[in-house]
């Protein structure tokens, strides 16, 4: 259900507006209104992009202790606590974490460079410069060449005192020692060497190494004892851009002097708050609510409707003059879900895994996901129920396994696939009628009374033509009751289409309101026919795989099983990952399409989000 909502406004002095701003985020309950912003926005901007910085950083570091971990798989250490930081504190945190990491990427650079220059090097082997600098004194000019080795020419050696210094593969290194300002008419690739010989090079090398290890080890100080902080800092910059929209949508009244803001807090905590600003001595006002509000939506649902809160979010929240889908969409996605995949032993490891991961991992997983679990868990007994009905259990048959048991409970579950399909049907129509009755419910709520005659009309003369069909005993088709309640229909089907208008287009609205459900409502219909053709599907492909197994199996003692089992595993897993994901996305189609359409849901409602301290 939807929480009931009430609407503020609050008139503050320009003077006490932070404290007052400050007292609304200890209350932590008022949802502001938003509206066209007031002033810049550029101090909103700048905290974003800051923020964006810091989410960045944090991701890195994060990666960095996982890093540290895998090296060291004996180290337990752990993230320091979070201590208080000032954003400038902050700030200067993430400036030297992008300093070191601008460091690290140059220092990268610096030294590919220079063991590109130790590789080019080598070949021409261990030598001083010094030696080269004493002969260009002397009077002679070295110069280093290379070419191939069918390009060498052996007068070379005569001419200009050419010396073979190495070979690699068919590329031959050399150099010529020549009287200085000799013409060198040599057809070779002249080769200009580094500024620094090899041992230079290395000890370079070495010390960039050590450099970018103590920026590594900095970059790891960091990680373990400044993530907490950090992540208090962001959830400090989250408050300063929280409090600095709240300024963008609070209007200025009276010469700038007077600061107006309006805002949206459950009923059931407008005592608290009332409370809390009357001792500040603060003025606010509650208003009237009115039809053209949108009014922040808070779900209130029970433990089990509360696990299906998320598919609701999927599609959109409802209007806050809605019903909350939730609840009604809950029990028919858990049928849905068991007949898609249809399958008793699919649905067996699917609650033995969500069981394992909360006994045993609880610890581990975030809050967020122990609810995804509880829906897994209840998935996976719906699937079991289902997979009762055919018997399916990992593509084999339980009802031919000879256990008297299982035999009594084949009697009176069992099904075949020409009821499982007829019961697909039916599951369609069930759900199609209740959302007509929701849809009624919405009408009255949002417009009134009459406006949910109409589509009563349609209600009573679907249901009282399939009593007709199910019961001709008591309701024969066509005969005296039954046409006097299909003229009852007919009338609020034709008179009350649209309220408030004249007769004549009242009966056209209803003609072409009779087309579309005619037209439209055999295809919602027949769309649940994917029930029963994905749970069939599914089970002919695990029998597909364990035929498979046992066809493919070597005759091998050891060798046979191994096969066996292999195949079993990869061929259910791949069935499993494809029938979930199906189970998963045709329910939710189902429920957006056929159900919320005829349930007349239209949604569009935006979450209510307390404007509050985050920590």
């Amino acid at each position: 259900m939807i929480v009931k909502m009430s609407k503020y406004a609050f008139l503050v002095y320009h003077r006490e507006y932070e404290p007052f701003l400050k007292r609304l985020c200890e209350i932590g309950a008022v949802h502001v209104q938003e509206r066209e912003p007031v002033g810049e926005v550029a101090e909103s901007q700048q905290l974003l992009a800051e923020r964006k910085r810091l989410r960045t950083q944090l991701l890195f570091l994060e990666k960095r202790q996982n890093a540290v971990r895998t090296e060291d798989k004996k180290t337990k250490r752990t993230p320091a606590p979070a201590r208080r930081i000032t954003q400038e504190e902050g700030a200067a945190l993430l400036n030297e974490i992008e300093q070191i990491g601008e460091q690290l990427t140059k220092q990268q650079a610096v030294r590919q460079s220079l063991e590109k220059d130790i590789a080019l090097l080598s070949v021409w082997g261990e030598f001083d410069y010094a030696t080269i600098d004493r002969l260009r004194e002397a009077g002679y000019e070295v110069t280093f060449f290379t070419c191939p080795e069918s390009g060498f020419d052996m007068t070379w050696e005569d001419r200009y005192d050419a010396i073979r210094i190495h070979q690699v593969q068919s590329t031959v290194y050399f150099l010529t020692i020549t009287p200085a300002n000799t013409p060198l008419e040599i057809n070779a690739e002249r080769v200009r060497l580094p500024e620094h010989d090899l041992s230079e090079l290395r000890e370079l090398v070495t010390a960039e190494q050590e450099a970018t290890a103590e920026l590594n080890r900095k970059l790891t100080e960091i990680a373990f004892n400044d993530y907490s902080s950090l992540k208090s800092y962001d959830n400090l910059l989250l408050n300063e851009s929280a409090v600095e929209n709240v300024r963008l949508y609070t209007g200025r009244e009276a010469e700038d002097r007077l600061r107006l803001l309006e805002g949206w807090i459950p009923e059931a905590q407008e005592k608290k708050m009332e409370q809390a600003l009357t001792a500040g001595g603060y003025y606010f006002r509650k208003l009237e609510v009115t039809p053209e509000d949108h009014v922040p939506i808070q779900f209130r649902n029970n433990a089990f409707s509360r696990l299906f809160e998320p598919i609701s979010r999927l599609y959109m929240l409802p209007k806050y003059n809605e019903l909350d889908m939730t609840p009604f969409l809950a029990p028919f996605f858990m049928l849905f879900f068991g007949l898609c995949l249809g399958d008793s032993g699919y649905g067996l490891l699917l609650l033995l895994a969500a069981t394992g991961a909360k006994l045993f991992m609880s610890r581990k997983l975030p809050d967020s996901l122990k609810p995804v679990l509880s829906l897994v868990q209840l998935l996976g007994v719906a699937t079991f129920c289902c997979g009762l009905l055919t018997g399916a259990f990992f593509g084999t048959n339980v009802y031919e396994w000879g256990i008297p048991a299982l035999n009594r409970l084949k009697e009176k579950v069992s099904l075949d696939n020409s009821e499982m399909f007829m019961m697909a049907l039916l599951l369609g129509v069930v759900q199609i009628l209740f959302g007509m009755c929701l849809n009624v419910v919405n009408r009255v709520i949002q417009f009134g009374f009459v406006h949910g005659l109409s589509r009563t009309g349609w209600i009573i003369l679907l249901a009282s033509t399939g009593a007709a069909y199910l019961f001709p005993d008591v309701m024969p088709m066509f005969g005296a009751v039954h046409l006097t309640v299909m003229g009852l229909a007919a009338v609020l089907i034709f008179l009350f289409n649209s309220p408030g208008k004249n007769i004549f287009l009242n009966i056209g609205l209803g003609m072409w309101d009779a087309y579309n459900m005619a037209t439209g409502l055999l295809g919602d219909v027949l769309s649940y026919v994917r029930l029963f053709a994905l749970g069939l599907s599914g089970g002919i492909l695990a029998s597909v795989f364990n035929s498979l197994a046992t066809g493919m199996r070597p005759d091998n003692v050891v060798l046979g099983p191994v096969v066996m089992v292999l195949i079993l595993l990869i061929g259910h897993a791949l069935n499993i990952f494809m029938n979930v994901l199906g189970a998963v996305v045709h329910p939710m189609r189902l429920t957006f399409v056929e159900f919320f359409k005829n349930a007349g849901y239209t949604g569009g409602g935006k979450a209510y989000q307390p404007f509050k301290w985050n920590y």
